[in-house]
């Protein structure tokens, strides 16, 4: 874009490094990086084509010092993320109509996924435990959790969804990288099994420890998995529902990644780091008995910092 004014909106992640500007008039951003962001920018341009809902890449190359840039239209000025918190009126509970919001945007990626299957290759359900739940980096950070139990939790899992189509998936769906318009911020990309990305939309939140500033109520999650559903059976697949206990195992363990503090000081991410333990553990029993996680059962974080059981019911 032949545009230099530019005005910088964040730094990227930690483990992306770059920034994000948008231009003055809002219709386009541009974000740099290195190999991250290139691979990225090419996985994004493939689903384009596979009409996935993501945003068109425009322009892309190299700054000259090595940096690589993208350009790509804007999906609109609020994420769903935003819009939650905006339509709060003293209260935590999700607006019905950002749960609407999602499903629909939800039911299109999913109909996107499900119409452009990945051919199964040997172990690519292991592999996308592996990349998914940053099974690496989290059983290093925590070596007493990798055990027998939890590999034959994880071994469960994988026959549970064992048959189910294989699709490219975004990995890190939730109501921040949602807006009306599609889907963004595909960092994580990589083969998982259909449904994952969509169904766990309002799982994650009760993730965040209650720090989001909102909450789904069972009967929003309850339509919302219904909305789904629907759309599987439209798109010609099996419900997605079913498989929300699987998926939940593996996306807590993407919770504790990076979590362990490196400096010993800093009692409050040590905190944090216990708590996300805690809900790997909370959940890990909810799996064995029923081969479900409710995350309506998961303590927020003040209350696991209090001791409360009030809110942490088995």
């Amino acid at each position: 874009m032949g545009t230099t004014d530019w005005q910088l909106v964040k730094q990227r992640t930690a483990d992306a490094d770059g920034a994000v500007y948008v231009s003055a008039d809002g219709e386009h951003y541009r974000r740099t990086g290195g190999k991250a962001l290139q691979d990225e920018a090419a996985f994004q341009q493939m689903v384009a084509t596979l009409d996935y809902p993501v945003p068109r890449v425009l322009e892309h190359g190299d700054m000259g010092d090595g940096t690589f840039y993208v350009v790509e239209e804007s999906l609109g000025g609020q994420s769903l993320h935003e819009m939650a918190l905006a339509s709060l009126d003293g209260g935590r509970e999700l607006y019905d109509a950002v749960v609407d919001q999602l499903a629909q945007v939800s039911a299109r990626l999913l109909y996107a996924q499900a119409e452009h299957p990945v051919d199964p290759e040997l172990g690519a359900l292991r592999q996308w435990v592996e990349q998914a739940g940053w099974t690496h980096n989290v059983f290093a950070e925590n070596p007493d959790f990798d055990t027998p139990r939890t590999h034959a939790a994880l071994t469960r899992a994988m026959d549970q969804l064992d048959g189910v189509p294989l699709c490219w998936g975004h990995l890190d769906y939730g109501l921040p990288n949602v807006l009306p318009a599609g889907v963004i911020d595909w960092q994580h990309h990589g083969v998982m099994p259909l449904g994952y990305d969509v169904a766990l939309a309002l799982e994650v939140i009760p993730f965040k420890g209650g720090a989001k500033g909102y909450a789904a109520t069972p009967a929003q999650r309850e339509r919302y998995l219904a909305a789904l559903d629907s759309a599987a059976q439209v798109a010609g697949t099996s419900p997605v529902s079913p498989r929300l206990g699987a998926f939940l195992l593996v996306k807590s363990l993407f919770f504790l990644a990076l979590m362990r503090p490196s400096d010993p000081a800093r009692a409050d991410k040590h905190h944090k780091w216990q708590y996300r333990r805690h809900l790997f553990l909370k959940g890990l029993e909810q799996y064995e008995r029923t081969g479900n996680i409710d995350t309506a059962l998961f303590p927020t974080l003040d209350d696991f910092a209090a001791g409360q059981g009030a809110a942490d019911r088995p």
